[in-house]
Order: structure tokens, then sequence, then C-alpha cells
């Protein structure tokens, strides 16, 4: 097959109304992590329709649709994230959700639109050999147990086994139908510490006879913004930022206890668990020297996103094939996570980003809402994707 006869943009013209009607069927349809009951239905019985063999219930609500063609021997894998988010929608769009208080803020409704429509494609056209395993991934937004985590769990990789693996998030910021990759570390490892301060609680006329916990973490609070800034090397990227801080009931009670929650942003293993040690570090020494005691629960959430460079490198070939170099463009660190890491710490692969609009609201912004726009780039690159890696 020449390079011309791979999936390009024109051969989706046709399909830009039928993926934008999926599309706002699954944005006014949500459905939070680990409920995915009904949207999972729906992308099972398109892929059956088109002649997929598809497994059901894979790490929950999970599905994989498998397609071999031809005597190949290689294997790709494709992932989309199917969950919602639990926020009030106020976009007033006619396809808005109908669930009140949960609503697709951060684009999984387009991520699942598109590899349907590659799904579609490649299930009429056939121009590769080998298998393709198309992963409809449930609880990308859960969290501390994950939709790739339950999916490698139950056997993903052992059930359908592929050589590469690849995925994409789209990007607000950028214009849509264009990509920016990214080779090595491109999202962050996100831990969560609380941190619970005990003191001795008592009148707040006389503190001298009390231990303040809530002084305690105003210093706790303030001395950890120094973590990052002499703990890191300069040339490397963290962020420590506390989010919540709780204690107290009334202003003339000096509390038993005070809390404070930080969020943990890193983009290596080594930098990763020196943050570790200098908050666990710092938070009791500052307890130390105000008599108090301290507890940190911390919670180790997803890993750095690592892309492989011969799987980033093709698929930065791929997309500027099909958009053209002036449209693609390397990706900053984006300190947000994603649960595809885990993917990646099994096999090679890539996670792209699609551009969204340079107007579009933030994700995970009650007001953000997918752009149509770029449904036929994101089917046409997967299903160009696949068809390049598994070519005759």
């Amino acid at each position: 097959m020449t390079s011309n006869q791979f999936a390009s943009l024109p051969d989706f013209k046709d399909k830009e109304a039928e993926l934008m009607r999926t599309r706002r069927h699954l944005h006014a349809n949500p459905e939070l992590s680990f409920e995915e009951r009904e949207t999972a239905a729906y992308v099972a019985e398109r892929l059956e329709a088109w002649g997929y063999e598809v497994t059901r219930n894979v790490g929950g609500h999970g599905v994989v649709g498998r397609l071999k063609q031809g005597a190949g021997g290689r294997s790709i894998a494709i992932r989309a994230d199917m969950d919602a988010l639990p926020i009030v929608e106020e976009t007033g769009l006619p396809y808005a959700s109908t669930k009140p208080g949960v609503m697709h803020a951060c684009g999984h409704d387009g991520h699942t639109t598109m590899l349907l429509g590659a799904a579609e494609y490649l299930a009429r056209t056939r121009h590769f050999t080998g298998t393709v395993n198309l992963i409809f991934q449930p609880a990308e937004e859960a969290g501390k147990v994950s939709g790739a985590q339950a999916m490698i769990a139950d056997g993903l990789f052992e059930r359908f086994p592929c050589d590469a693996i690849f995925g994409l998030h789209n990007h607000p910021g950028a214009p849509a139908g264009s990509f920016l990759t990214r080779s090595g570390p491109l999202m962050a490892a996100a831990d969560t510490a609380t941190i619970t301060i005990t003191g001795r609680g008592g009148h707040a006329s006389r503190p001298h006879l009390a231990v303040d916990p809530i002084v305690t973490a105003a210093n706790l609070v303030m001395t950890l913004q120094t973590v990052v800034s002499r703990s890191v090397n300069p040339t490397e990227t963290a962020v420590v930022t506390v989010g919540t801080i709780h204690g107290g009931t009334a202003s003339n009670v000096i509390p038993e206890r005070a809390e404070i929650a930080a969020s943990i942003r890193s983009f290596s293993p080594e930098v990763r668990k020196t943050l570790e040690q200098r908050i666990r570090a710092i938070a009791a020494a500052v307890a130390e020297a105000h008599g108090a005691t301290v507890d940190i629960d911390w919670e180790h959430g997803y890993p750095v996103v690592v892309n492989a460079p011969e799987e980033t490198a093709f698929a930065t070939e791929v997309v500027t094939e099909l958009v053209g170099a002036e449209n693609v463009s390397e990706c900053p660190l984006i300190p947000g996570s994603e649960d595809f890491a885990y993917f990646l710490e099994h096999k090679p692969g890539c996670f792209l980003r699609l551009g969204n609009g340079e107007g579009s609201a933030f994700l995970h912004n009650p007001k953000y809402d997918f752009n149509d726009a770029s449904l036929t780039t994101g089917a046409a690159l997967w299903a160009r994707l696949a068809e390049r890696y598994l070519q005759a």
C-alpha cells in the first residue's frame, strides 16, 4: 500500500454528521467512573454490528473490540476513556447532560466517538494485516483505583496481546485539528498527602496552656513552599500545592487537631521520591518545633506518562502525514496526570494531545465542551495509525 492509500481526512468527510450525533448522544448521557453501563453497552453493540470480536466487562465496564485481518503477526492497541465527572454542566447547549450533577467535562465523549469512527472505517476497509485491539476504558477519572489498573489486573495484555499501545487527550488552547507530541515524560505523577496535626486543645485566652495545631499547620503550609525551590534541581519540574486546610469550630477554642491536604506533582521517579522524603521530614520537624505530633496519609496516585521514543516518532510521523507539519508541535510538560501511564508501564507506546480550540474552556470546567471540529481528525488519525502500524 502506498502512503496515499492510508486513511486521510477526506475519507471521513461524509461521516462528520454521524460522528457529531454520536458524540452529542454520549455527552447528553454521561456516566461516572465505574458506572459506565449504558456507555459500554452502546460501544459494544456498535462494535459487534461492525464485525468485531467484542469482550465486555474487562476491569469493570471496560470493552475491548478485536479485529483480525490477513496473516500479519503484529498487533496494536488504541485506547479511549469513557467516564464523566461529578460536575454540574453550565454550557446551556441543546445536548447538555440530562443527568444532574454529571457531565463530560473532560472530553471523554469525544475520545470514545473518535475511536468508534476509526473502528467503523477499519472494519469496512480492512486495509491492514494483523490485529487491532480497541480498548474502551472505564474510570480514568477514578483516581485511587482507576480503570486502567482494573483492566490490567483483569488480564488485559494477556487476553489481548499487543506490540504497542496508543492514546490521546484533547488539549484546550491548541487549534482544533492540531496535534502535540512529546517523547519521554509528558504528564506528571500525582500524589496526595493528607497531614493530620495533633496538638492540645484549650481556651483561646490561655494559649500557653495549649499546643495550637492551627499555628503549626500555618507554619507547615508556608514551609512546604520551599520543597520545590530548595530540594528539587532547578532543571527539573515539580509542584506542591496545599489545597485544603481544616481546623477548629469556634474563635475562642484552640482545637485538638488540624488537617491539611496537598497535591504533589512530579515528572521522574527520583523527584517523586525526593518530594515524599522532604515533605515527611518537614512535617515532622515543624510539628516537633511546636510541640505537636503529625500523622501523614500518603496516597500514591497515577505515575508519570512516559512516551517511548520509537512509538512517539512513529505517531509524530503519522500525524504529520495527516494534518501537515504546520499543525504538529512539541507538547510542553503537563502537570496534570493520566492513568494511561499504567499501560505504558507494561507496553511501549505514545500518548498524544489533540487541539480542542484556542477558545475552549479548560478541562473539568462546567462550561467545557469537546470540539466537534476535531472528531474527523481524531478518527482519521486512529485509522491511519493502525493501517500504518499493520501495513502489508
